[in-house]
């Protein structure tokens, strides 16, 4: 094994002239307890340890001693390429690894050492795993007491049992006759010997298992024979089964067509007579070219299977005029050679009648799919909006209005604060509530896909592509509202065909040629500042403001906390008749919860209602039932105070001072009290109110 596979790469250097108080943060920052340390080239000029740190310590030394001057400097190194074995030894706790210039590269730990040796081991005994399990015989052991130690997968099979249940146990108590503890009294190999196990004739060979010359165990592997004996059987009926193969050959309805690897003509049935208007008996031992030169049928599948060696299905015209729909099947040796060729021939005029049923099926499948899922979303969504919040009526008040008309509506809003619930109230309440609601997640289709599912496509229009066509979302979508979530994550040139869409309410399919028009109403949301996205030129301008016509924001949790009551109460309601509970949460729990800033939003606290419900054991929640992270905000006071992303932190500490003035302007009459409380000057209180624009009368009375 060569370094270069254990060891650490890149790790962590010091500089000689680092403080001892640097070495101590740095190894505790990175939970490390020794480093090289190198010169301005990189190259290894000694080494430092805790150890080092702690004896400094204890003499009272100052930390602010750079390492250069307690480092080892004598230090043992070795190189990528050295072999494991011929360079560690126990006594070394980590070795500096460096390259032929005595650069370090890496280091070498124990860690990094005992991680090594687990790796193997787990990979030497998932090996001798895989092999057993592989094993097609049964395999069965036992220590010298007689306890099973070992089985694999076809043991477990033949018993009728699984490996957890048995091992452990008495052999004599799981197999009497396996004749095991006679092994290990005699310490003798016995093999072939006949052995019954639920039914099934067995030949069993079992040896003992010795170890530093004693007798630890013994092992039986056992092959079952009831197949050969079933063969023997088997072959007295192969001409019975014959004779019933070649009934079923010719009472099949549909032609069959058989052939040797080479193309010659073995057989074929009644049925392929009729069809092609030829005599069996003329065409057996015949090429398939033959067939095809005179005529007989317009293209030989047989020809085009042995030629690309796999299954091909062709349309045939035969010389007396039917058209058939013909399948070649190959037939492989062990060997991977094609030794049969098997076509099936079916009048096309029967299956053009069930393609014609198929598609009336499919059409009212796709009817009643739309329909369904109207239904399903229009009452899944009646009273799924709890709210409370100035906030939240202000937007349902907007959203009844926009409701009555079509516009197009783009809704913005972070992550579960409810954009979804917020387009269904939209369909629930406007003159398209008889049509469908479909909803596609723009991010969740495959972009290779997400044209096709959004505008369908014709017959034909590309490999794999039904025959009949598929409708698109904007047609299943006809009369009603299609809504587009994640509308950020289109890809820029679908982005030019909704625009199209929006614009001339028509859309073309793929590989289609003439355009129709489509009555859809289109409401789009995302957590993405697509404005940005325009800036950045991620996001086409033009779609952008024809989206946002009507912009809807969903504000997040942490700013309509007046909400979280009536939704833990509507949660609790949900969950405890789903899990036919009746439960109740505490006042406590709901002031705790009123102070949290669900970054997660609603989503977040109605997994969290459910969790408290499922897991807690008595009836009520209390504040002890909540998770770790409520911990902290049990009796806290609320702050106004809160960060809810990363931001420059210039403009966090501007953001904070603003509150902390603006609250202290709510609880002080004078500059003079706020500069006390706030320990800076009066004169600072002033002129960074007049920063921020703060003064008493845009503060709200205590």
């Amino acid at each position: 094994m060569k370094i270069r596979e254990i060891m650490t790469a890149d790790p962590i250097t010091l500089q000689p002239h680092y403080t001892l108080q640097q070495v101590a943060e740095i190894f505790m920052e990175n939970k490390i307890d020794g480093a090289p340390v190198v010169d301005k080239n990189n190259k290894l000029i000694g080494l430092i340890t805790k150890s080092h740190i702690y004896r400094i310590t204890t003499k009272g030394i100052s930390l602010k001693v750079p390492v250069e001057a307690i480092m080892k400097r004598e230090v043992l190194t070795a190189h990528p390429d050295d072999e494991f074995q011929d360079v560690v030894t126990p006594m070394i706790p980590r070795l500096p690894i460096v390259d032929r210039n005595g650069i370090v590269v890496g280091i070498l730990t124990r860690g990094d050492i005992a991680n090594a040796f687990f790796d193997s081991y787990q990979n030497i005994s998932s090996e001798f795993d895989a092999i057993i399990n592989s094993t097609y015989n049964m395999i069965i052991s036992i220590d010298k007491k007689g306890n099973i130690t070992a089985c694999n997968r076809s043991a477990e099979k033949l018993l009728e049992t699984r490996k957890e249940e048995i091992i452990g146990k008495f052999i004599l108590d799981v197999l009497p006759n396996s004749g095991l503890m006679d092994i290990i009294k005699t310490g003798k190999v016995m093999s072939l010997q006949k052995i019954e196990i639920n039914g099934k004739v067995l030949l069993s060979n079992r040896s003992p298992i010795i170890k530093n010359n004693k007798i630890i165990g013994a092992v039986a592997v056992l092959q079952d024979i009831s197949e050969f004996e079933k063969i023997t059987q088997e072959l007295k009926s192969v001409k019975e089964l014959n004779e019933e193969l070649n009934a079923i050959i010719e009472s099949s309805y549909d032609g069959l067509y058989i052939t040797d690897g080479q193309g010659i003509t073995l057989r074929l049935n009644k049925s392929y007579e009729m069809l092609s208007g030829i005599n069996a008996h003329e065409f057996i031992g015949k090429n398939v070219d033959h067939i095809e030169k005179e005529g007989i049928v317009s293209e030989s599948v047989t020809k085009l299977v042995l030629k690309r060696k796999e299954p091909v299905t062709v349309i045939q015209k035969t010389k007396v005029g039917n058209t058939t729909l013909t399948t070649g099947n190959p037939v492989f040796d062990d060997d991977g050679n094609i030794i049969r060729v098997v076509a099936n021939v079916r009048d096309i005029t029967e299956l053009n009648m069930l393609k014609k049923k198929l598609e009336q099926a499919q059409s009212l499948s796709q009817h009643f799919e739309s329909q369904l899922r109207s239904l399903q979303l229009r009452y899944s969504s009646e009273n799924r909006i709890i709210f409370n919040s100035a906030a939240m009526k202000k937007l349902m008040t907007m959203v009844i209005r926009l409701a009555e008309v079509d516009s197009t509506i783009l809704i913005t809003g972070e992550s579960g604060t409810g954009k979804e619930l917020v387009a269904e109230a939209i369909y629930s309440n406007s003159a398209r509530r008889r049509g469908p609601f479909i909803k596609v997640n723009c991010g969740a289709i495959p972009e290779n896909l997400l044209e096709s599912e959004l505008f369908g496509y014709d017959a034909g229009a590309f490999t794999g592509a039904k025959k009949e066509g598929k409708p698109g979302y904007f047609e299943l979508a006809s009369g009603g509202t299609l809504f587009l979530d994640e509308i950020a994550e289109l890809p820029l040139n679908l982005q030019v065909k909704l625009l199209r869409v929006i614009q001339n309410r028509e859309i073309t399919r793929i590989g289609g040629v003439n355009s129709f028009k489509v009555d859809v109403r289109i409401v789009t949301a995302t957590n993405r500042d697509l404005l940005e996205m325009v800036r950045k030129k991620e996001f086409r301008e033009d779609l952008y403001y024809r989206l946002n016509v009507v912009p809807l924001h969903v504000s997040p949790l942490r700013e309509r906390k007046d909400d979280i009551p009536n939704l833990t109460a509507h949660f609790i309601k949900v969950f405890n008749k789903k899990y036919e509970n009746t439960k109740r949460i505490l006042p406590e729990v709901i002031d705790i919860l009123m102070k949290y800033d669900w970054p997660g939003n609603v989503r977040e606290l109605e997994n969290l209602i459910e969790r408290l419900i499922v897991i807690t054991p008595g009836d009520v929640i209390t504040s002890k039932d909540l998770p770790e992270s409520f911990n902290n905000l049990t009796g806290k006071k609320d702050s106004s105070i809160t960060v809810s992303e990363i931001v420059p932190l210039k403009d966090a500490v501007e953001f904070v001072e603003k509150q902390i003035l603006e609250k202290a302007y709510q609880l002080y009459p004078t500059t003079r009290q706020m500069a006390r409380e706030l320990k800076v000057d009066a004169s600072t209180i002033v002129r960074k109110a007049y920063k921020y624009g703060i003064s008493k009368r845009k503060t709200v009375p205590r």
